[in-house]
This record gives structure tokens, sequence and C-alpha cells, in this order.
């Protein structure tokens, strides 16, 4: 199994996320970054429920290269202690919304309190003409500091609200890029 190609999305910042989210199907996630690029390469794992995948992105902001393929339990224990220091926990709910699905990510752990959403689209034209309901708040598209890696591997910004704190105690220095 495995999802080729671009990645093309939108990001928002929740204030308040929708009453009843428990009612919407949900996953717990964890995720950590084996390799990340100054360029925007990522190499990451990830356990979703009972399935775990290796996924591959590059590039920054709506549009971006990603390949993803799913690993064998074996392979994801084997790879998860490379991740040390940049990982996350985190809910995902899929809300639909008038033909699209909406990933609203509660995050726990260090970044407890964040609360995320992605909405995914076929084409650049289609994610143009998206028109966000106002729940989903501000719009963090292309804002680095609220990518995943980022916020595995620095925490949450401070105007996230909550800890002001960017690092985290089981951080280590991110190796030289190349």
């Amino acid at each position: 199994m495995s999802r080729a190609g671009r990645e093309i999305e939108r990001k928002f910042l929740l204030v308040d996320p929708p009453d009843h989210l428990d009612s919407f199907p949900h996953a717990k996630i964890r995720q950590g970054y084996i390799a990340v690029t100054g360029g925007g390469t990522e190499v990451r794992v990830r356990e979703e429920g009972k399935r775990h995948f290796l996924t591959i992105k590059e590039g920054h902001g709506e549009n971006r290269g990603q390949e993803e393929v799913a690993i064998k339990d074996s392979q994801f224990a084997a790879l998860w202690p490379l991740t040390r220091g940049r990982r996350l926990k985190k809910v995902r709910y899929e809300i639909p919304l008038e033909g699209q699905t909406i990933e609203v990510d509660v995050y726990r752990g260090k970044l407890k309190g964040l609360t995320t959403a992605e909405v995914e689209f076929p084409d650049e034209g289609a994610a143009g003409d998206f028109r966000p309901p106002e729940w989903l708040g501000r719009e963090i598209t292309g804002d680095e500091r609220y990518s995943n890696q980022d916020l595995a591997r620095h925490g949450r910004p401070p105007e996230a609200g909550g800890s002001q704190e960017r690092g985290d105690g089981d951080r280590r220095p991110d190796p030289p890029s190349e």
C-alpha cells in the first residue's frame, strides 16, 4: 500500500474546536522524525492505531512532494529509537464538510493544548477555492513553526498559547545538514 505524488493542503490553528469531537472518527497517532533537512525534506515514521507508515516529504507550504509506504510493526519498532528528541503525539479527528474532510489534530504530551486542522485537496485550484468555516481559525499554511516536524523538534510556538517553552527534555542536537 503506498500513496505517491503531491500533498496539497492548507493548515489552520484552532482556538475553539467543534463540539462533540469524540463523535467523529478518530485515531491516536504517534510519529517521529528520522531525518529533517533545512531544505524541507523529512523522513518520518508514524503509528496510527495499529497501522505503521514510513513517509518522505519534500518542500514547504501548501504543495509538497510525498511518498508514503506501509511498514511492518517490527520495522516501525526498529526505526522508532532513531526519532528520539523528534517525536509528537496527537489524536486525529476526521470531520466531513461539504465533500471535504477536515483533519483536526489535538496534540498530546509536550504539545498539549495545541489544536490544528488540515484540509487536503486534489489540486491547487481546489485549495485556492476553499472557503474555510470560521471555526477553523487563523490559517497557518506555510508557517514552518507549525509544521509537525518543527513541533516535534522544538515544541509549541509561544503565540500558540500555553507553555512558552520551545524545547523538550528529550532533545538532542540535530545533525548538520549536508
